[in-house]
Formats: C-alpha cells, sequence, structure tokens
C-alpha cells in the first residue's frame, strides 16, 4: 500500500454521499451473496441501502469518512456516538482493494478519531457466522461481548468491542 496515495476525508455533501453508497453496497453484496441475504429477507443490510437511508444517518449526525486512492474513493466507515461507546457501522473496503490494509488503515483513523473524542470503548455489531470478520477483528483486539437472534434477520448477530487506549 503506497500511503502517500491514501486519505481519509470526511463525507460531507450529497455527491460524496452518493460515491460512498456505491462503496457500501459493492462491498456489503459480497458477504449478502456469501451468506445467502437478500433485499426480501435481510433489507437493512447495507448492500441493500439507498441514499435516503444515508443522509438520515448524516442528518442524526453519524460521522461518515471515506477512503480515498489518489481520487477514487475505497473504503467507508460510520462512526456513531452514545455517550462513551462509539459504534462503528458500515465499515466497508471495495473487494478490488481488499487484503492490502486499507481496513487496518480505516481502523486506526476510527480509533484515533475516537480517542480523540473521548470515547472508552468502541463496538461493533457483525454476522456471528463470518468467521473470516470475527477473527480479523480479533486480530485488531476486539473481544466478542454477546450474542444476539433478531426475529427480523436471517442470521445471529455477534457483538465485539474493544476498550480504547488512553495515552499517558
Amino acid at each position: 500500500m503506497a500511503l502517500e496515495k491514501i486519505s481519509i476525508k470526511e463525507i460531507i455533501n450529497e455527491v460524496s454521499l452518493q460515491d460512498s453508497l456505491m462503496v457500501i453496497k459493492d462491498s456489503f453484496i459480497t458477504v449478502a451473496r456469501e451468506f445467502n441475504l437478500t433485499e426480501e429477507n435481510c433489507p437493512s443490510n447495507p448492500a441493500f441501502t439507498d441514499l435516503e437511508s444515508l443522509k438520515k444517518m448524516k442528518d442524526k449526525g453519524i460521522g461518515m469518512f471515506g477512503l480515498f486512492e489518489e481520487r477514487n474513493q475505497i473504503g467507508f466507515v460510520a462512526i456513531e456516538k452514545a455517550d462513551d461507546v462509539f459504534y462503528i457501522e458500515r465499515l466497508s473496503v471495495s473487494p478490488g482493494s481488499r487484503h492490502k490494509g486499507y481496513g487496518k488503515f480505516l481502523m486506526d483513523f476510527v480509533f484515533n478519531y475516537v480517542k480523540a473524542q473521548g470515547a472508552k470503548k468502541v463496538s461493533i455489531g457483525i454476522v456471528e457466522e463470518n468467521s473470516v470478520l470475527k477473527n480479523w477483528y480479533r486480530l485488531y483486539g476486539f473481544i466478542e461481548t454477546g450474542l444476539k437472534k433478531y426475529e427480523h434477520l436471517p442470521f445471529t448477530v455477534c457483538f465485539m468491542e474493544k476498550v480504547v487506549e488512553r495515552v499517558v
């Protein structure tokens, strides 16, 4: 990864939201296909999101950031604050840009961002059956905190969190 060509920018307008929407949909459709998630059985999956949903998130005050390789957006993350816990949402890297360290680059950004905001921990919910993703988060230091089966979802949600380390 040529870091001098990589940047993270806040998503602030409708054009950048539309670009982000494409990255999110392209990224999550691979997982949706792997776990047989469809718009009918899992309409809330990010693979099936729309621009209005992203606008609502933005209006709610959720921070949104794009990962760019030169001028091309190849990643996305949303960060929602709830007291001293921050939730990572829609963390995504375009399929053609995976396995190059970009996901870790985004996560490092998230932790630097939330640390500056006074976070005590970061939480995420993922598909329990997605062992590759779960192991990736474990390698980053997340621990599993619980499982929950929701009636409206065709999979079990695995909740994971990581304590934000303080700089002393």
